[in-house]
């Protein structure tokens, strides 16, 4: 018993729920009016909970869609389904119950608005995204979207309404993914072209495509990422941080585009994880400190 929740646990990609609840968070934070002190507990916990089971059912339906895929590739065989530690209806059953629950409790504990870009992001990543892996590099920057509208869904909790606040942490987080995909496909190139991905670092073995495009998201990302600050939702000192790491970020984007090896995908990846949550804690710093 004990194994098989785990393998369902598993099945939900846990550490990629952690990091999609930090962004519907922050998206939270950016959407209350006034002091942090204030937030409303209840509906935040609601948002998160919600955001939390979306996401699993979302990733859950991505490893039913990718069963064969993943087989051909050695760092995915040995997950349950491949593997063949969970039947294909009990997944199914699984992550629909999930996905179910979390629009559900977005709609009866936030409102429509968030219910509608969770859906959303479940059906595009499931749907548009997954197979497109398959079919076109293009697929990178159209997993980007779905991957980008948590923090909105967590703005629109907050604030009852799509907001430049928001859309700006969508842009944000979208700019984001693009250095730290490429990334993962230079690193794991190989497995993925093993198992047919149509992805830069597949069909540009060279990886120039990759490191350029990787570079030009990077550096897209310096000016975007001090939005907050013009727009209100922090202050200057997240404006100099954010613009200070992002600067760090593409740094290392800089230096795949020299060297593009292993060992600057691997710096930029670390990068890519480190950013993330130093950009959270920053926002949620400067608007605890500004009141």
């Amino acid at each position: 018993m004990k194994r098989h929740l785990s393998d369902l646990l598993e099945l939900t990609k846990p550490r990629i729920t952690v990091f999609v609840v930090l962004t519907a968070f922050l998206g939270f934070a950016a959407g209350t009016v006034g002091p942090l002190s204030g937030v409303d507990a209840v509906l935040l916990l609601h948002t998160l909970l919600g955001t939390a089971l979306v996401a699993s059912g979302t990733s859950a339906f991505n490893e039913i869609a990718e069963i064969d895929l993943d087989r051909r590739m050695a760092r995915t065989a040995t997950r349950p389904l491949p593997a063949g530690r969970l039947s294909f209806a009990e997944a199914v059953a699984f992550a629909t119950v999930l996905s179910v629950l979390g629009v559900g409790e977005l709609w009866y504990f936030a409102n429509g608005i968030t219910a509608f870009l969770a859906a959303l992001t479940l059906t595009s990543y499931v749907f548009v995204y997954t197979p497109m892996k398959t079919r076109s590099p293009l697929s990178t920057i159209v997993g980007a979207i779905p991957g980008a509208l948590p923090p909105l869904g967590g703005y629109t909790a907050a604030a009852g309404v799509i907001g430049a606040p928001g859309l700006a942490l969508f842009a944000i987080l979208f700019l984001w993914q693009m250095p730290h995909f490429y990334a993962i496909g230079w690193r794991h190139r190989a497995d993925y072209g093993a198992a047919g991905f149509r992805i830069l670092s597949t069909v540009d073995p060279t990886g120039r495509s990759s490191a350029r495009h990787a570079l030009a998201f990077g550096l897209l990302l310096v000016p975007v990422s001090v939005l907050p600050t013009f727009l209100g939702t922090a202050g200057l000192v997240y404006g100099a941080g954010a613009l200070l790491l992002s600067a760090w970020f593409a740094g290392t984007a800089v230096r795949f585009f020299r060297e593009t090896t292993d060992g600057a995908a691997k710096s930029m990846f670390l990068a890519s994880i480190a950013w993330l949550p130093a950009i959270v804690v920053l926002l949620l710093a400067d608007r605890v400190a500004g009141g």
